[in-house]
């Protein structure tokens, strides 16, 4: 077992070698062959993402996040040396919030509020300030001349990769198959294992599917921060939707915690409302769902702010119990990160 655990808590210990450093399809499975771990209070059941259809009731509502993945990264060179930009979102005044990373993708790199970046293009990007206050990771940043962020990245970003991934990618490969909205700077990606087959199967079975929309920005792979505003759409059917499952006790399942924040941030009372605009909620134990029953989602590293998103769903007694039943010794062996294995929880 890896020494690699929580800073504040150590909730369970990754096994090594548990990084998915390739697609599921490099390693000879279909996106809906990854493992699922399903638990419940009765335990926890080793499975794969094409049973789901089969562990869900009909009846019950699927809300799929439909942002598309942007090709979000831009190479450029600042003082001379090779430079990685990551576009996390743009704002409605039109400014872009950006982080500048070193090519070895070792970190972020040390930029100074007012430089300017020359990007491909012609386009120079001036750093305005620290986003949110207070910390120089993710800086509000005007592009000149001004652009939007998804026209400039279709013509010269690339997906954005880390170090434990073993290549690069193209875009289709980190797209969920019905991805239809652009705006998000990394996949949500715990959609990514769910095929036409699986979709079609769910409703083939009287699960009903439906959309929201949440622009994810990019990940904090050093510092574990909350997330940071993002942009979501709740649609007027969708919200009526959630609204009926939940008067006639059907159970309301998300896939991905970007879901789980579109939808509890469009609560108004006790009720679902059509909402689009821009959240800083932050779920936890403390601050519990009051939409989602059940969540499908990616696994997540011990010091990941995600786990207290799972916690807000589910209970942190039954998330500790799951991620414990995983990594234990004879268990079946899981991958980490966007291109890993899943886990569905049902408190």
């Amino acid at each position: 077992m890896s020494a690699r655990a929580s800073e504040s808590a150590e909730r369970f210990l990754l096994p090594d070698a548990s990084e998915a450093a390739a697609p599921p399809e490099e390693r000879g499975l279909a996106r809906d062959e990854v493992r699922l771990a399903v638990a419940t209070p009765a335990g926890t059941r080793h499975t794969v993402v094409r049973d789901l259809p089969d562990l869900l009731h009909p009846g019950d509502l699927v809300v799929v996040n439909t942002s598309a993945t942007l090709p979000a990264a831009v190479d450029f060179t600042r003082q001379g040396c090779p430079a990685v930009l990551h576009v996390s979102t743009q704002l409605d005044d039109g400014s872009w919030v950006v982080e500048a990373r070193r090519a070895d993708q070792a970190g972020p790199a040390a930029v100074e509020q007012g430089e300017v970046l020359h990007l491909p293009g012609g386009i120079r990007m001036r750093l305005l300030e620290a986003h949110p206050e207070g910390q120089r990771r993710l800086w509000r940043a005007v592009a000149l001349p001004a652009r939007s962020t998804v026209d400039y990245l279709e013509e010269h970003g690339r997906p954005i990769r880390y170090p434990y991934l073993d290549g690069a990618w193209p875009l289709d490969v980190v797209q969920n198959v019905y991805a239809d909205s652009p705006g998000s700077a990394e996949m949500p990606s715990a959609g990514r294992p769910l095929s036409e087959k699986v979709l079609v199967r769910m409703l083939a079975r009287g699960i009903t599917v439906t959309p929201v929309v949440l622009h994810t920005g990019v990940s904090s792979q050093e510092s574990f921060e909350p997330p940071q505003p993002e942009q979501f759409t709740v649609p007027e059917v969708t919200a009526r939707l959630v609204n009926g499952a939940r008067a006639a006790r059907r159970r309301v399942v998300a896939v991905g915690t970007t879901v789980v924040r579109a939808l509890e941030s469009s609560l108004a009372g006790d009720r679902v409302v059509p909402t689009a605009g821009w959240t800083s909620l932050v779920l936890r134990p403390d601050r519990p769902t009051r939409v989602v029953d059940g969540l499908l989602t990616g696994l997540h590293d011990p010091r990941a702010s995600h786990l207290d998103v799972l916690a807000a769903v589910a209970g942190r007694a039954l998330v500790d119990q799951a991620y414990r039943d995983i990594t234990a010794p004879g268990a079946p062996p899981y991958l980490w990160h966007e291109f890993g294995d899943s886990m569905l929880l049902l408190p």
